[in-house]
């Protein structure tokens, strides 16, 4: 069974979701900010996190990259602000989705999921995503039964964008993944070999799409 830790300093909305939560056959840590949070992580290790921005004594902001820096697990915001540098900043401290206050209920328990098996996939080495397969360990792609060998960086963006269809990344993170901390290139080497992924692989032929969302970066996307 799932653990998910739940952290808000309102106690109704930690009850709705924990509630829900537990419905859809999760296990609930609570807590009630990131202080908090942190305490119970020294006896339990959550699956994943669903966590409030605003929180007295440790924010949402500062609990997030403390998680990231030690922990690999997926982590929810939520937040009642919608606005794009909010995410942003989000996204940019190691967030993988984010849920604007007030959420439907169901559509956090639906991103939930996703997110489990996102982390799933990647963990498995191999992904596979509309037509393609991707072996990290071989470091080859088959689309449609064709197997395909690409430049080492294509397959290793190729790789990471598939591992978490829907999860948008931005350029800076796709560098420091990909290229290295210490890249000194430009950003625009991102869009360069997205642009190259797109030639190769068609979305009538893979069943992808590599969407870029303006002022954040890029996400994949598979068709249905």
């Amino acid at each position: 069974m799932p653990k998910i830790l739940v952290v808000d300093d309102d106690p109704n909305i930690r009850e709705l979701v924990s509630i829900l939560l537990r419905r859809e056959g999760f296990q609930i840590i609570e807590a009630q900010d990131g202080q908090d949070a942190l305490e119970r992580l020294e006896t339990v290790l959550p699956d994943l996190a669903v966590i409030d921005v605003m929180m007295p004594r440790m924010d949402g902001w500062t609990l997030c990259e403390t998680l990231r820096a030690s922990y690999d697990m997926p982590l929810l915001l939520l937040t009642a602000k919608g606005e794009t540098a909010n995410k942003v900043k989000g996204f940019g401290l190691g967030a993988d989705d984010y849920m604007v206050k007030p959420f439907e209920p169901l559509e956090l328990a639906v991103r939930i999921k996703a997110l489990l098996k996102r982390y799933r996939i990647a963990a498995s080495q191999t992904v596979e995503l509309g037509q393609l397969t991707l072996n990290l360990n071989e470091f080859h792609v088959t689309m449609a039964g064709k197997r395909m060998l690409l430049p080492p960086k294509e397959f290793e963006l190729l790789f990471k964008l598939a591992s978490y269809p829907d999860k948008t990344f931005s350029r800076e993170q796709l560098i420091e993944q990909i290229w290295g901390m210490n890249y000194e290139g430009d950003e625009r080497t991102v869009d360069v070999h997205i642009k190259r992924l797109r030639e190769r692989f068609t979305e009538e032929e893979a069943g992808i799409r590599i969407v870029t969302i303006r002022g954040l970066g890029y996400r994949m996307e598979e068709l249905e």
